[in-house]
């Protein structure tokens, strides 16, 4: 059975059986995705994280699977219900599904109505009818009667008969692999408004009287319907055409033309509206939910690795602002490991006194502290203060807006009280912020995933399935990158491979007891940290200027030997490998292939010593919105500004032009050539230049277009209609300028003749 699953797996995967099985294997001895990955590619044949997550995932499920099996035996065989037959069917079944309908007709159910019958001793008159041979019916119907029971007259007796046999077909998985075909083929979601709704329900406006095809459904649709139903906004029902549906249990089980037949065919109808229909729209809608919450995990993931992996401006002396109107701006200065050095608040857009006093409080701590870039959060006053620091005209200093989501969550979690025991959580969120600047996934990992702001209906999901894939998502983020030992904080050391929470805590108070770790071997010191735990961490650990070079590197130590190998063979030190161009160059590779060893770890090896601990993100650039456009009212249709991805949803991607709220740019606004996914076109924190092609003030809806048609945008076409509640409409006449209108009209115009 255990071969049969990896051969299963292998086919499903485009792999081979022996990937497959090495990949399980290491995985049931402990082995981490990173590291199976990363320094076990000559056994995997060289799988990546993707692949070998994907192994790890489906022999769960298969395993599930198997669980589910051995208990459905177990029960059948206590109800003294299995043949060999029914054994055979319950082994060979792929699916949940599958092994779900074999065992629904032996399954303990609550009291039914053909329950009910077969007290009443229907159950022979039920299989009478079901044989649909030409008898007297009313006769034999009437050996049923016996008021003791319950039956006192034909017509009950030939209703209970029927209902058992509309369980009887409602429970066929041959007739419910059928039926769920054609609800998956033909069926439509159908959403209608609640009467008295209409206010409350603004938002799903476009979903008041809607049907779509369930197979084409998009997934944001279907989680939107669905909560708009949750809200109970909407009514929401899965419909197929009656007559195809009647057509299945008909088509098998009436056998003739008589009055068995005619029983047969009342008690299919019945079947279908009373059982079948309601069961099958519960499992459909089960489905496309399971559907729906993995497309929007997958979007909602890669955000999170696109914003966890955005380019770290570095170790510099940061200032912070938390921006703020009434009661004033907070700012922290930190030094170049992230550490809190001063803090204080400032009033600059409360009067020419206070905001002369600003100046001068900014101009000082930047020369104090020796301040090299300033970070800006991007909420409330955020442009306006941006442009209070920028008309300081500080030399030399890099002025950027910080994406500031969850910053709120950080400064009020036991994560920033205990960092920051005696400081006031506006302070905290200041120091989150610039420390997003310096390095966002060092910062961001002190923060549930969820609040940091990338998803697409996060809280609609399945929210066990969520977490599991932003724990990898955030794994494999730092793993990537690797973290200096001595700095790391407990957090972000928690999540490297091997570790978790208690042994990144053991490290950080060793750390503070003995001081900072020299070589990588040190780490075996640390209470609980055994033998395999070092294996699985050891290569994702720096440590800069060790006593041994490569613990700077993701050479793994277990491959050190192999280095120093070759730094004797050419007659120097490491040290000069990783130094030298010019000698790595002599290395011959095919000389240390071995068995354990093979050219991609060799390879892998080489490039480390190219590049020791090398970063893989990208190189940070300053950004700056366009000056004079801070508010929504700034907006006309036409302009063209710079902005920065926060979001990509399936329908489009939200970008920060600096007015407070993110506009939209439709997914068919995204190129000039068609594009399925936003994801081939943008990331989240791309720059981007965008136009505005409509305006909605009172709705505080933002239409842009990337699209490069000069003409096309010129006449301002609006969005096209993305059927999401995120839809953007058209601003109302009062809040229309001019040149909105003359946009609008052209447009029209160009859709009635188009």
């Amino acid at each position: 059975m255990t071969l049969n699953k990896h051969r299963k797996i292998a086919d499903e995967l485009s792999l081979t059986e022996k990937q497959v099985t090495v990949t399980i294997n290491l995985l049931d001895e402990g082995g981490t995705v990173p590291f199976i990955a990363r320094y076990r590619k000559e056994m995997t044949g060289s799988l990546d994280e993707v692949q070998v997550a994907a192994i790890r995932d489906r022999i769960q499920q298969l395993n599930e699977l198997d669980k589910r099996r051995e208990a459905i035996l177990k029960s059948m065989k206590e109800m003294e219900k299995l043949t060999p037959e029914l054994e055979k069917q319950i082994n060979e079944a792929e699916t949940m599904t599958i092994l779900e309908d074999i065992y629904l007709p032996y399954k303990p159910k609550r009291k039914t109505k053909a329950s009910v019958a077969r007290e009443k001793g229907l159950q022979g008159l039920a299989d009478l009818i079901l044989e649909q041979n030409r008898i007297d019916l009313h006769s034999e119907a009437s050996k049923f009667i016996d008021e003791e029971k319950g039956v006192s007259d034909i017509e009950e007796a030939l209703a209970g008969a029927r209902d058992i046999i509309a369980e009887f077909i409602a429970e066929q998985p041959e007739l419910r692999a059928r039926m769920r075909e054609l609800f998956l083929n033909k069926g439509s979601f159908h959403s209608k408004l609640i009467k008295g709704k209409e206010e409350e329900g603004q938002k799903y406006k476009d979903y008041f009287d809607w049907t779509e095809p369930v197979k084409t459904a998009p997934s944001h649709r279907i989680l939107a319907l669905r909560r708009a139903e949750k809200e109970i906004i909407l009514t929401l029902d899965i419909e197929v055409p009656e007559e195809d549906a009647l057509m299945i249990p008909e088509s098998m089980f009436i056998k003739g033309s008589n009055e068995c037949s005619e029983q047969v065919k009342q008690a299919a109808a019945d079947s279908y509206k009373r059982l079948i229909k309601p069961s099958m729209e519960t499992e459909i809608r089960l489905l496309t939910k399971k559907q729906a919450d993995t497309e929007a995990i997958r979007v909602f993931a890669d955000n999170a690795r696109q914003l966890l992996l955005a380019a770290p401006v570095g170790q510099k002396r940061i200032m912070a602002v938390d921006p703020g109107f009434r009661t004033g701006c907070k700012v922290v200065c930190l030094d170049d490991q992230g550490q809190l050095i001063e803090n204080t608040t400032i009033y600059p857009h409360n009067g020419n006194n206070a905001s002369e006093e600003a100046a001068k409080t900014v101009k000082f701590l930047v020369e104090k502290c020796k301040i090299e870039a300033i970070a800006i959060g991007n909420g409330t006053a955020g442009r306006e203060t941006e442009t209070f620091i920028r008309g300081l005209q500080l030399t030399d200093i890099v002025v950027v807006m910080v994406n500031e989501s969850g910053a709120s969550i950080y400064s009020a979690s036991e994560v920033a009280r205990e960092e920051f025991p005696d400081k006031d959580i506006t302070v905290r969120g200041a120091v989150s912020i610039g420390r997003r600047l310096m390095d966002p996934l060092a910062e961001l990992v002190k923060i549930d995933p969820k609040s940091i702001g990338v998803g697409q209906y996060q809280h609609d999901v399945d929210q066990n399935q969520l977490q599991a894939s932003l724990d990898d998502t955030v794994i494999s983020c730092v793993n990537s990158i690797g973290v200096e030992l001595n700095t790391a904080s407990k957090q972000i050391l928690a999540y490297i491979s091997g570790l978790g929470p208690q042994l990144a805590q053991n490290i950080v108070e060793y750390r503070n007891k003995n001081g900072a770790f020299k070589r990588r071997s040190d780490l075996k010191k640390i209470p609980r940290l055994g033998d395999k735990a070092f294996e699985q961490a050891a290569g994702f650990l720096r440590i800069r200027n060790a006593e041994q070079p490569l613990d700077s590197s993701a050479v793994h130590p277990e491959r050190y030997q192999l280095v120093e190998q070759m730094a004797k063979d050419l007659n120097c030190k490491v040290e000069d490998l990783m130094r030298d161009e010019q000698l790595r160059k002599k290395i011959k590779l095919q000389n240390y292939i071995s068995e354990t060893v093979g050219l991609p770890t060799l390879t892998d090896i080489m490039d480390e010593l190219a590049k020791p601990g090398r970063d893989p993100r990208e190189q940070f650039e300053a950004f700056s919105f366009s000056e004079g456009i801070n508010s929504i009212n700034d907006l006309h249709v036409g302009m063209t500004l710079p902005g920065i991805i926060t979001n990509i949803t399936a329908f489009g991607a939200f970008v920060d032009i600096g007015v407070h709220q993110d506009g939209l740019v439709h997914v068919s606004q995204m190129s000039d050539k068609f594009i399925k996914d936003p994801n081939e076109v943008v990331k989240v924190s791309q720059k981007v230049m965008v136009r505005v092609t409509e305006v909605d003030v009172a709705r505080k809806r933002i239409a842009l277009s990337m699209k490069s048609d000069e003409k096309r945008e010129q006449r301002a076409k609006p969005v096209q209609k993305p059927s999401t509640n995120y839809q953007q409409k058209r601003p109302e006449k009062d809040n229309q300028t001019p040149e909105t209108d003359i946009a609008i009209k052209l447009a029209a115009l160009k859709n009635r003749f188009s």
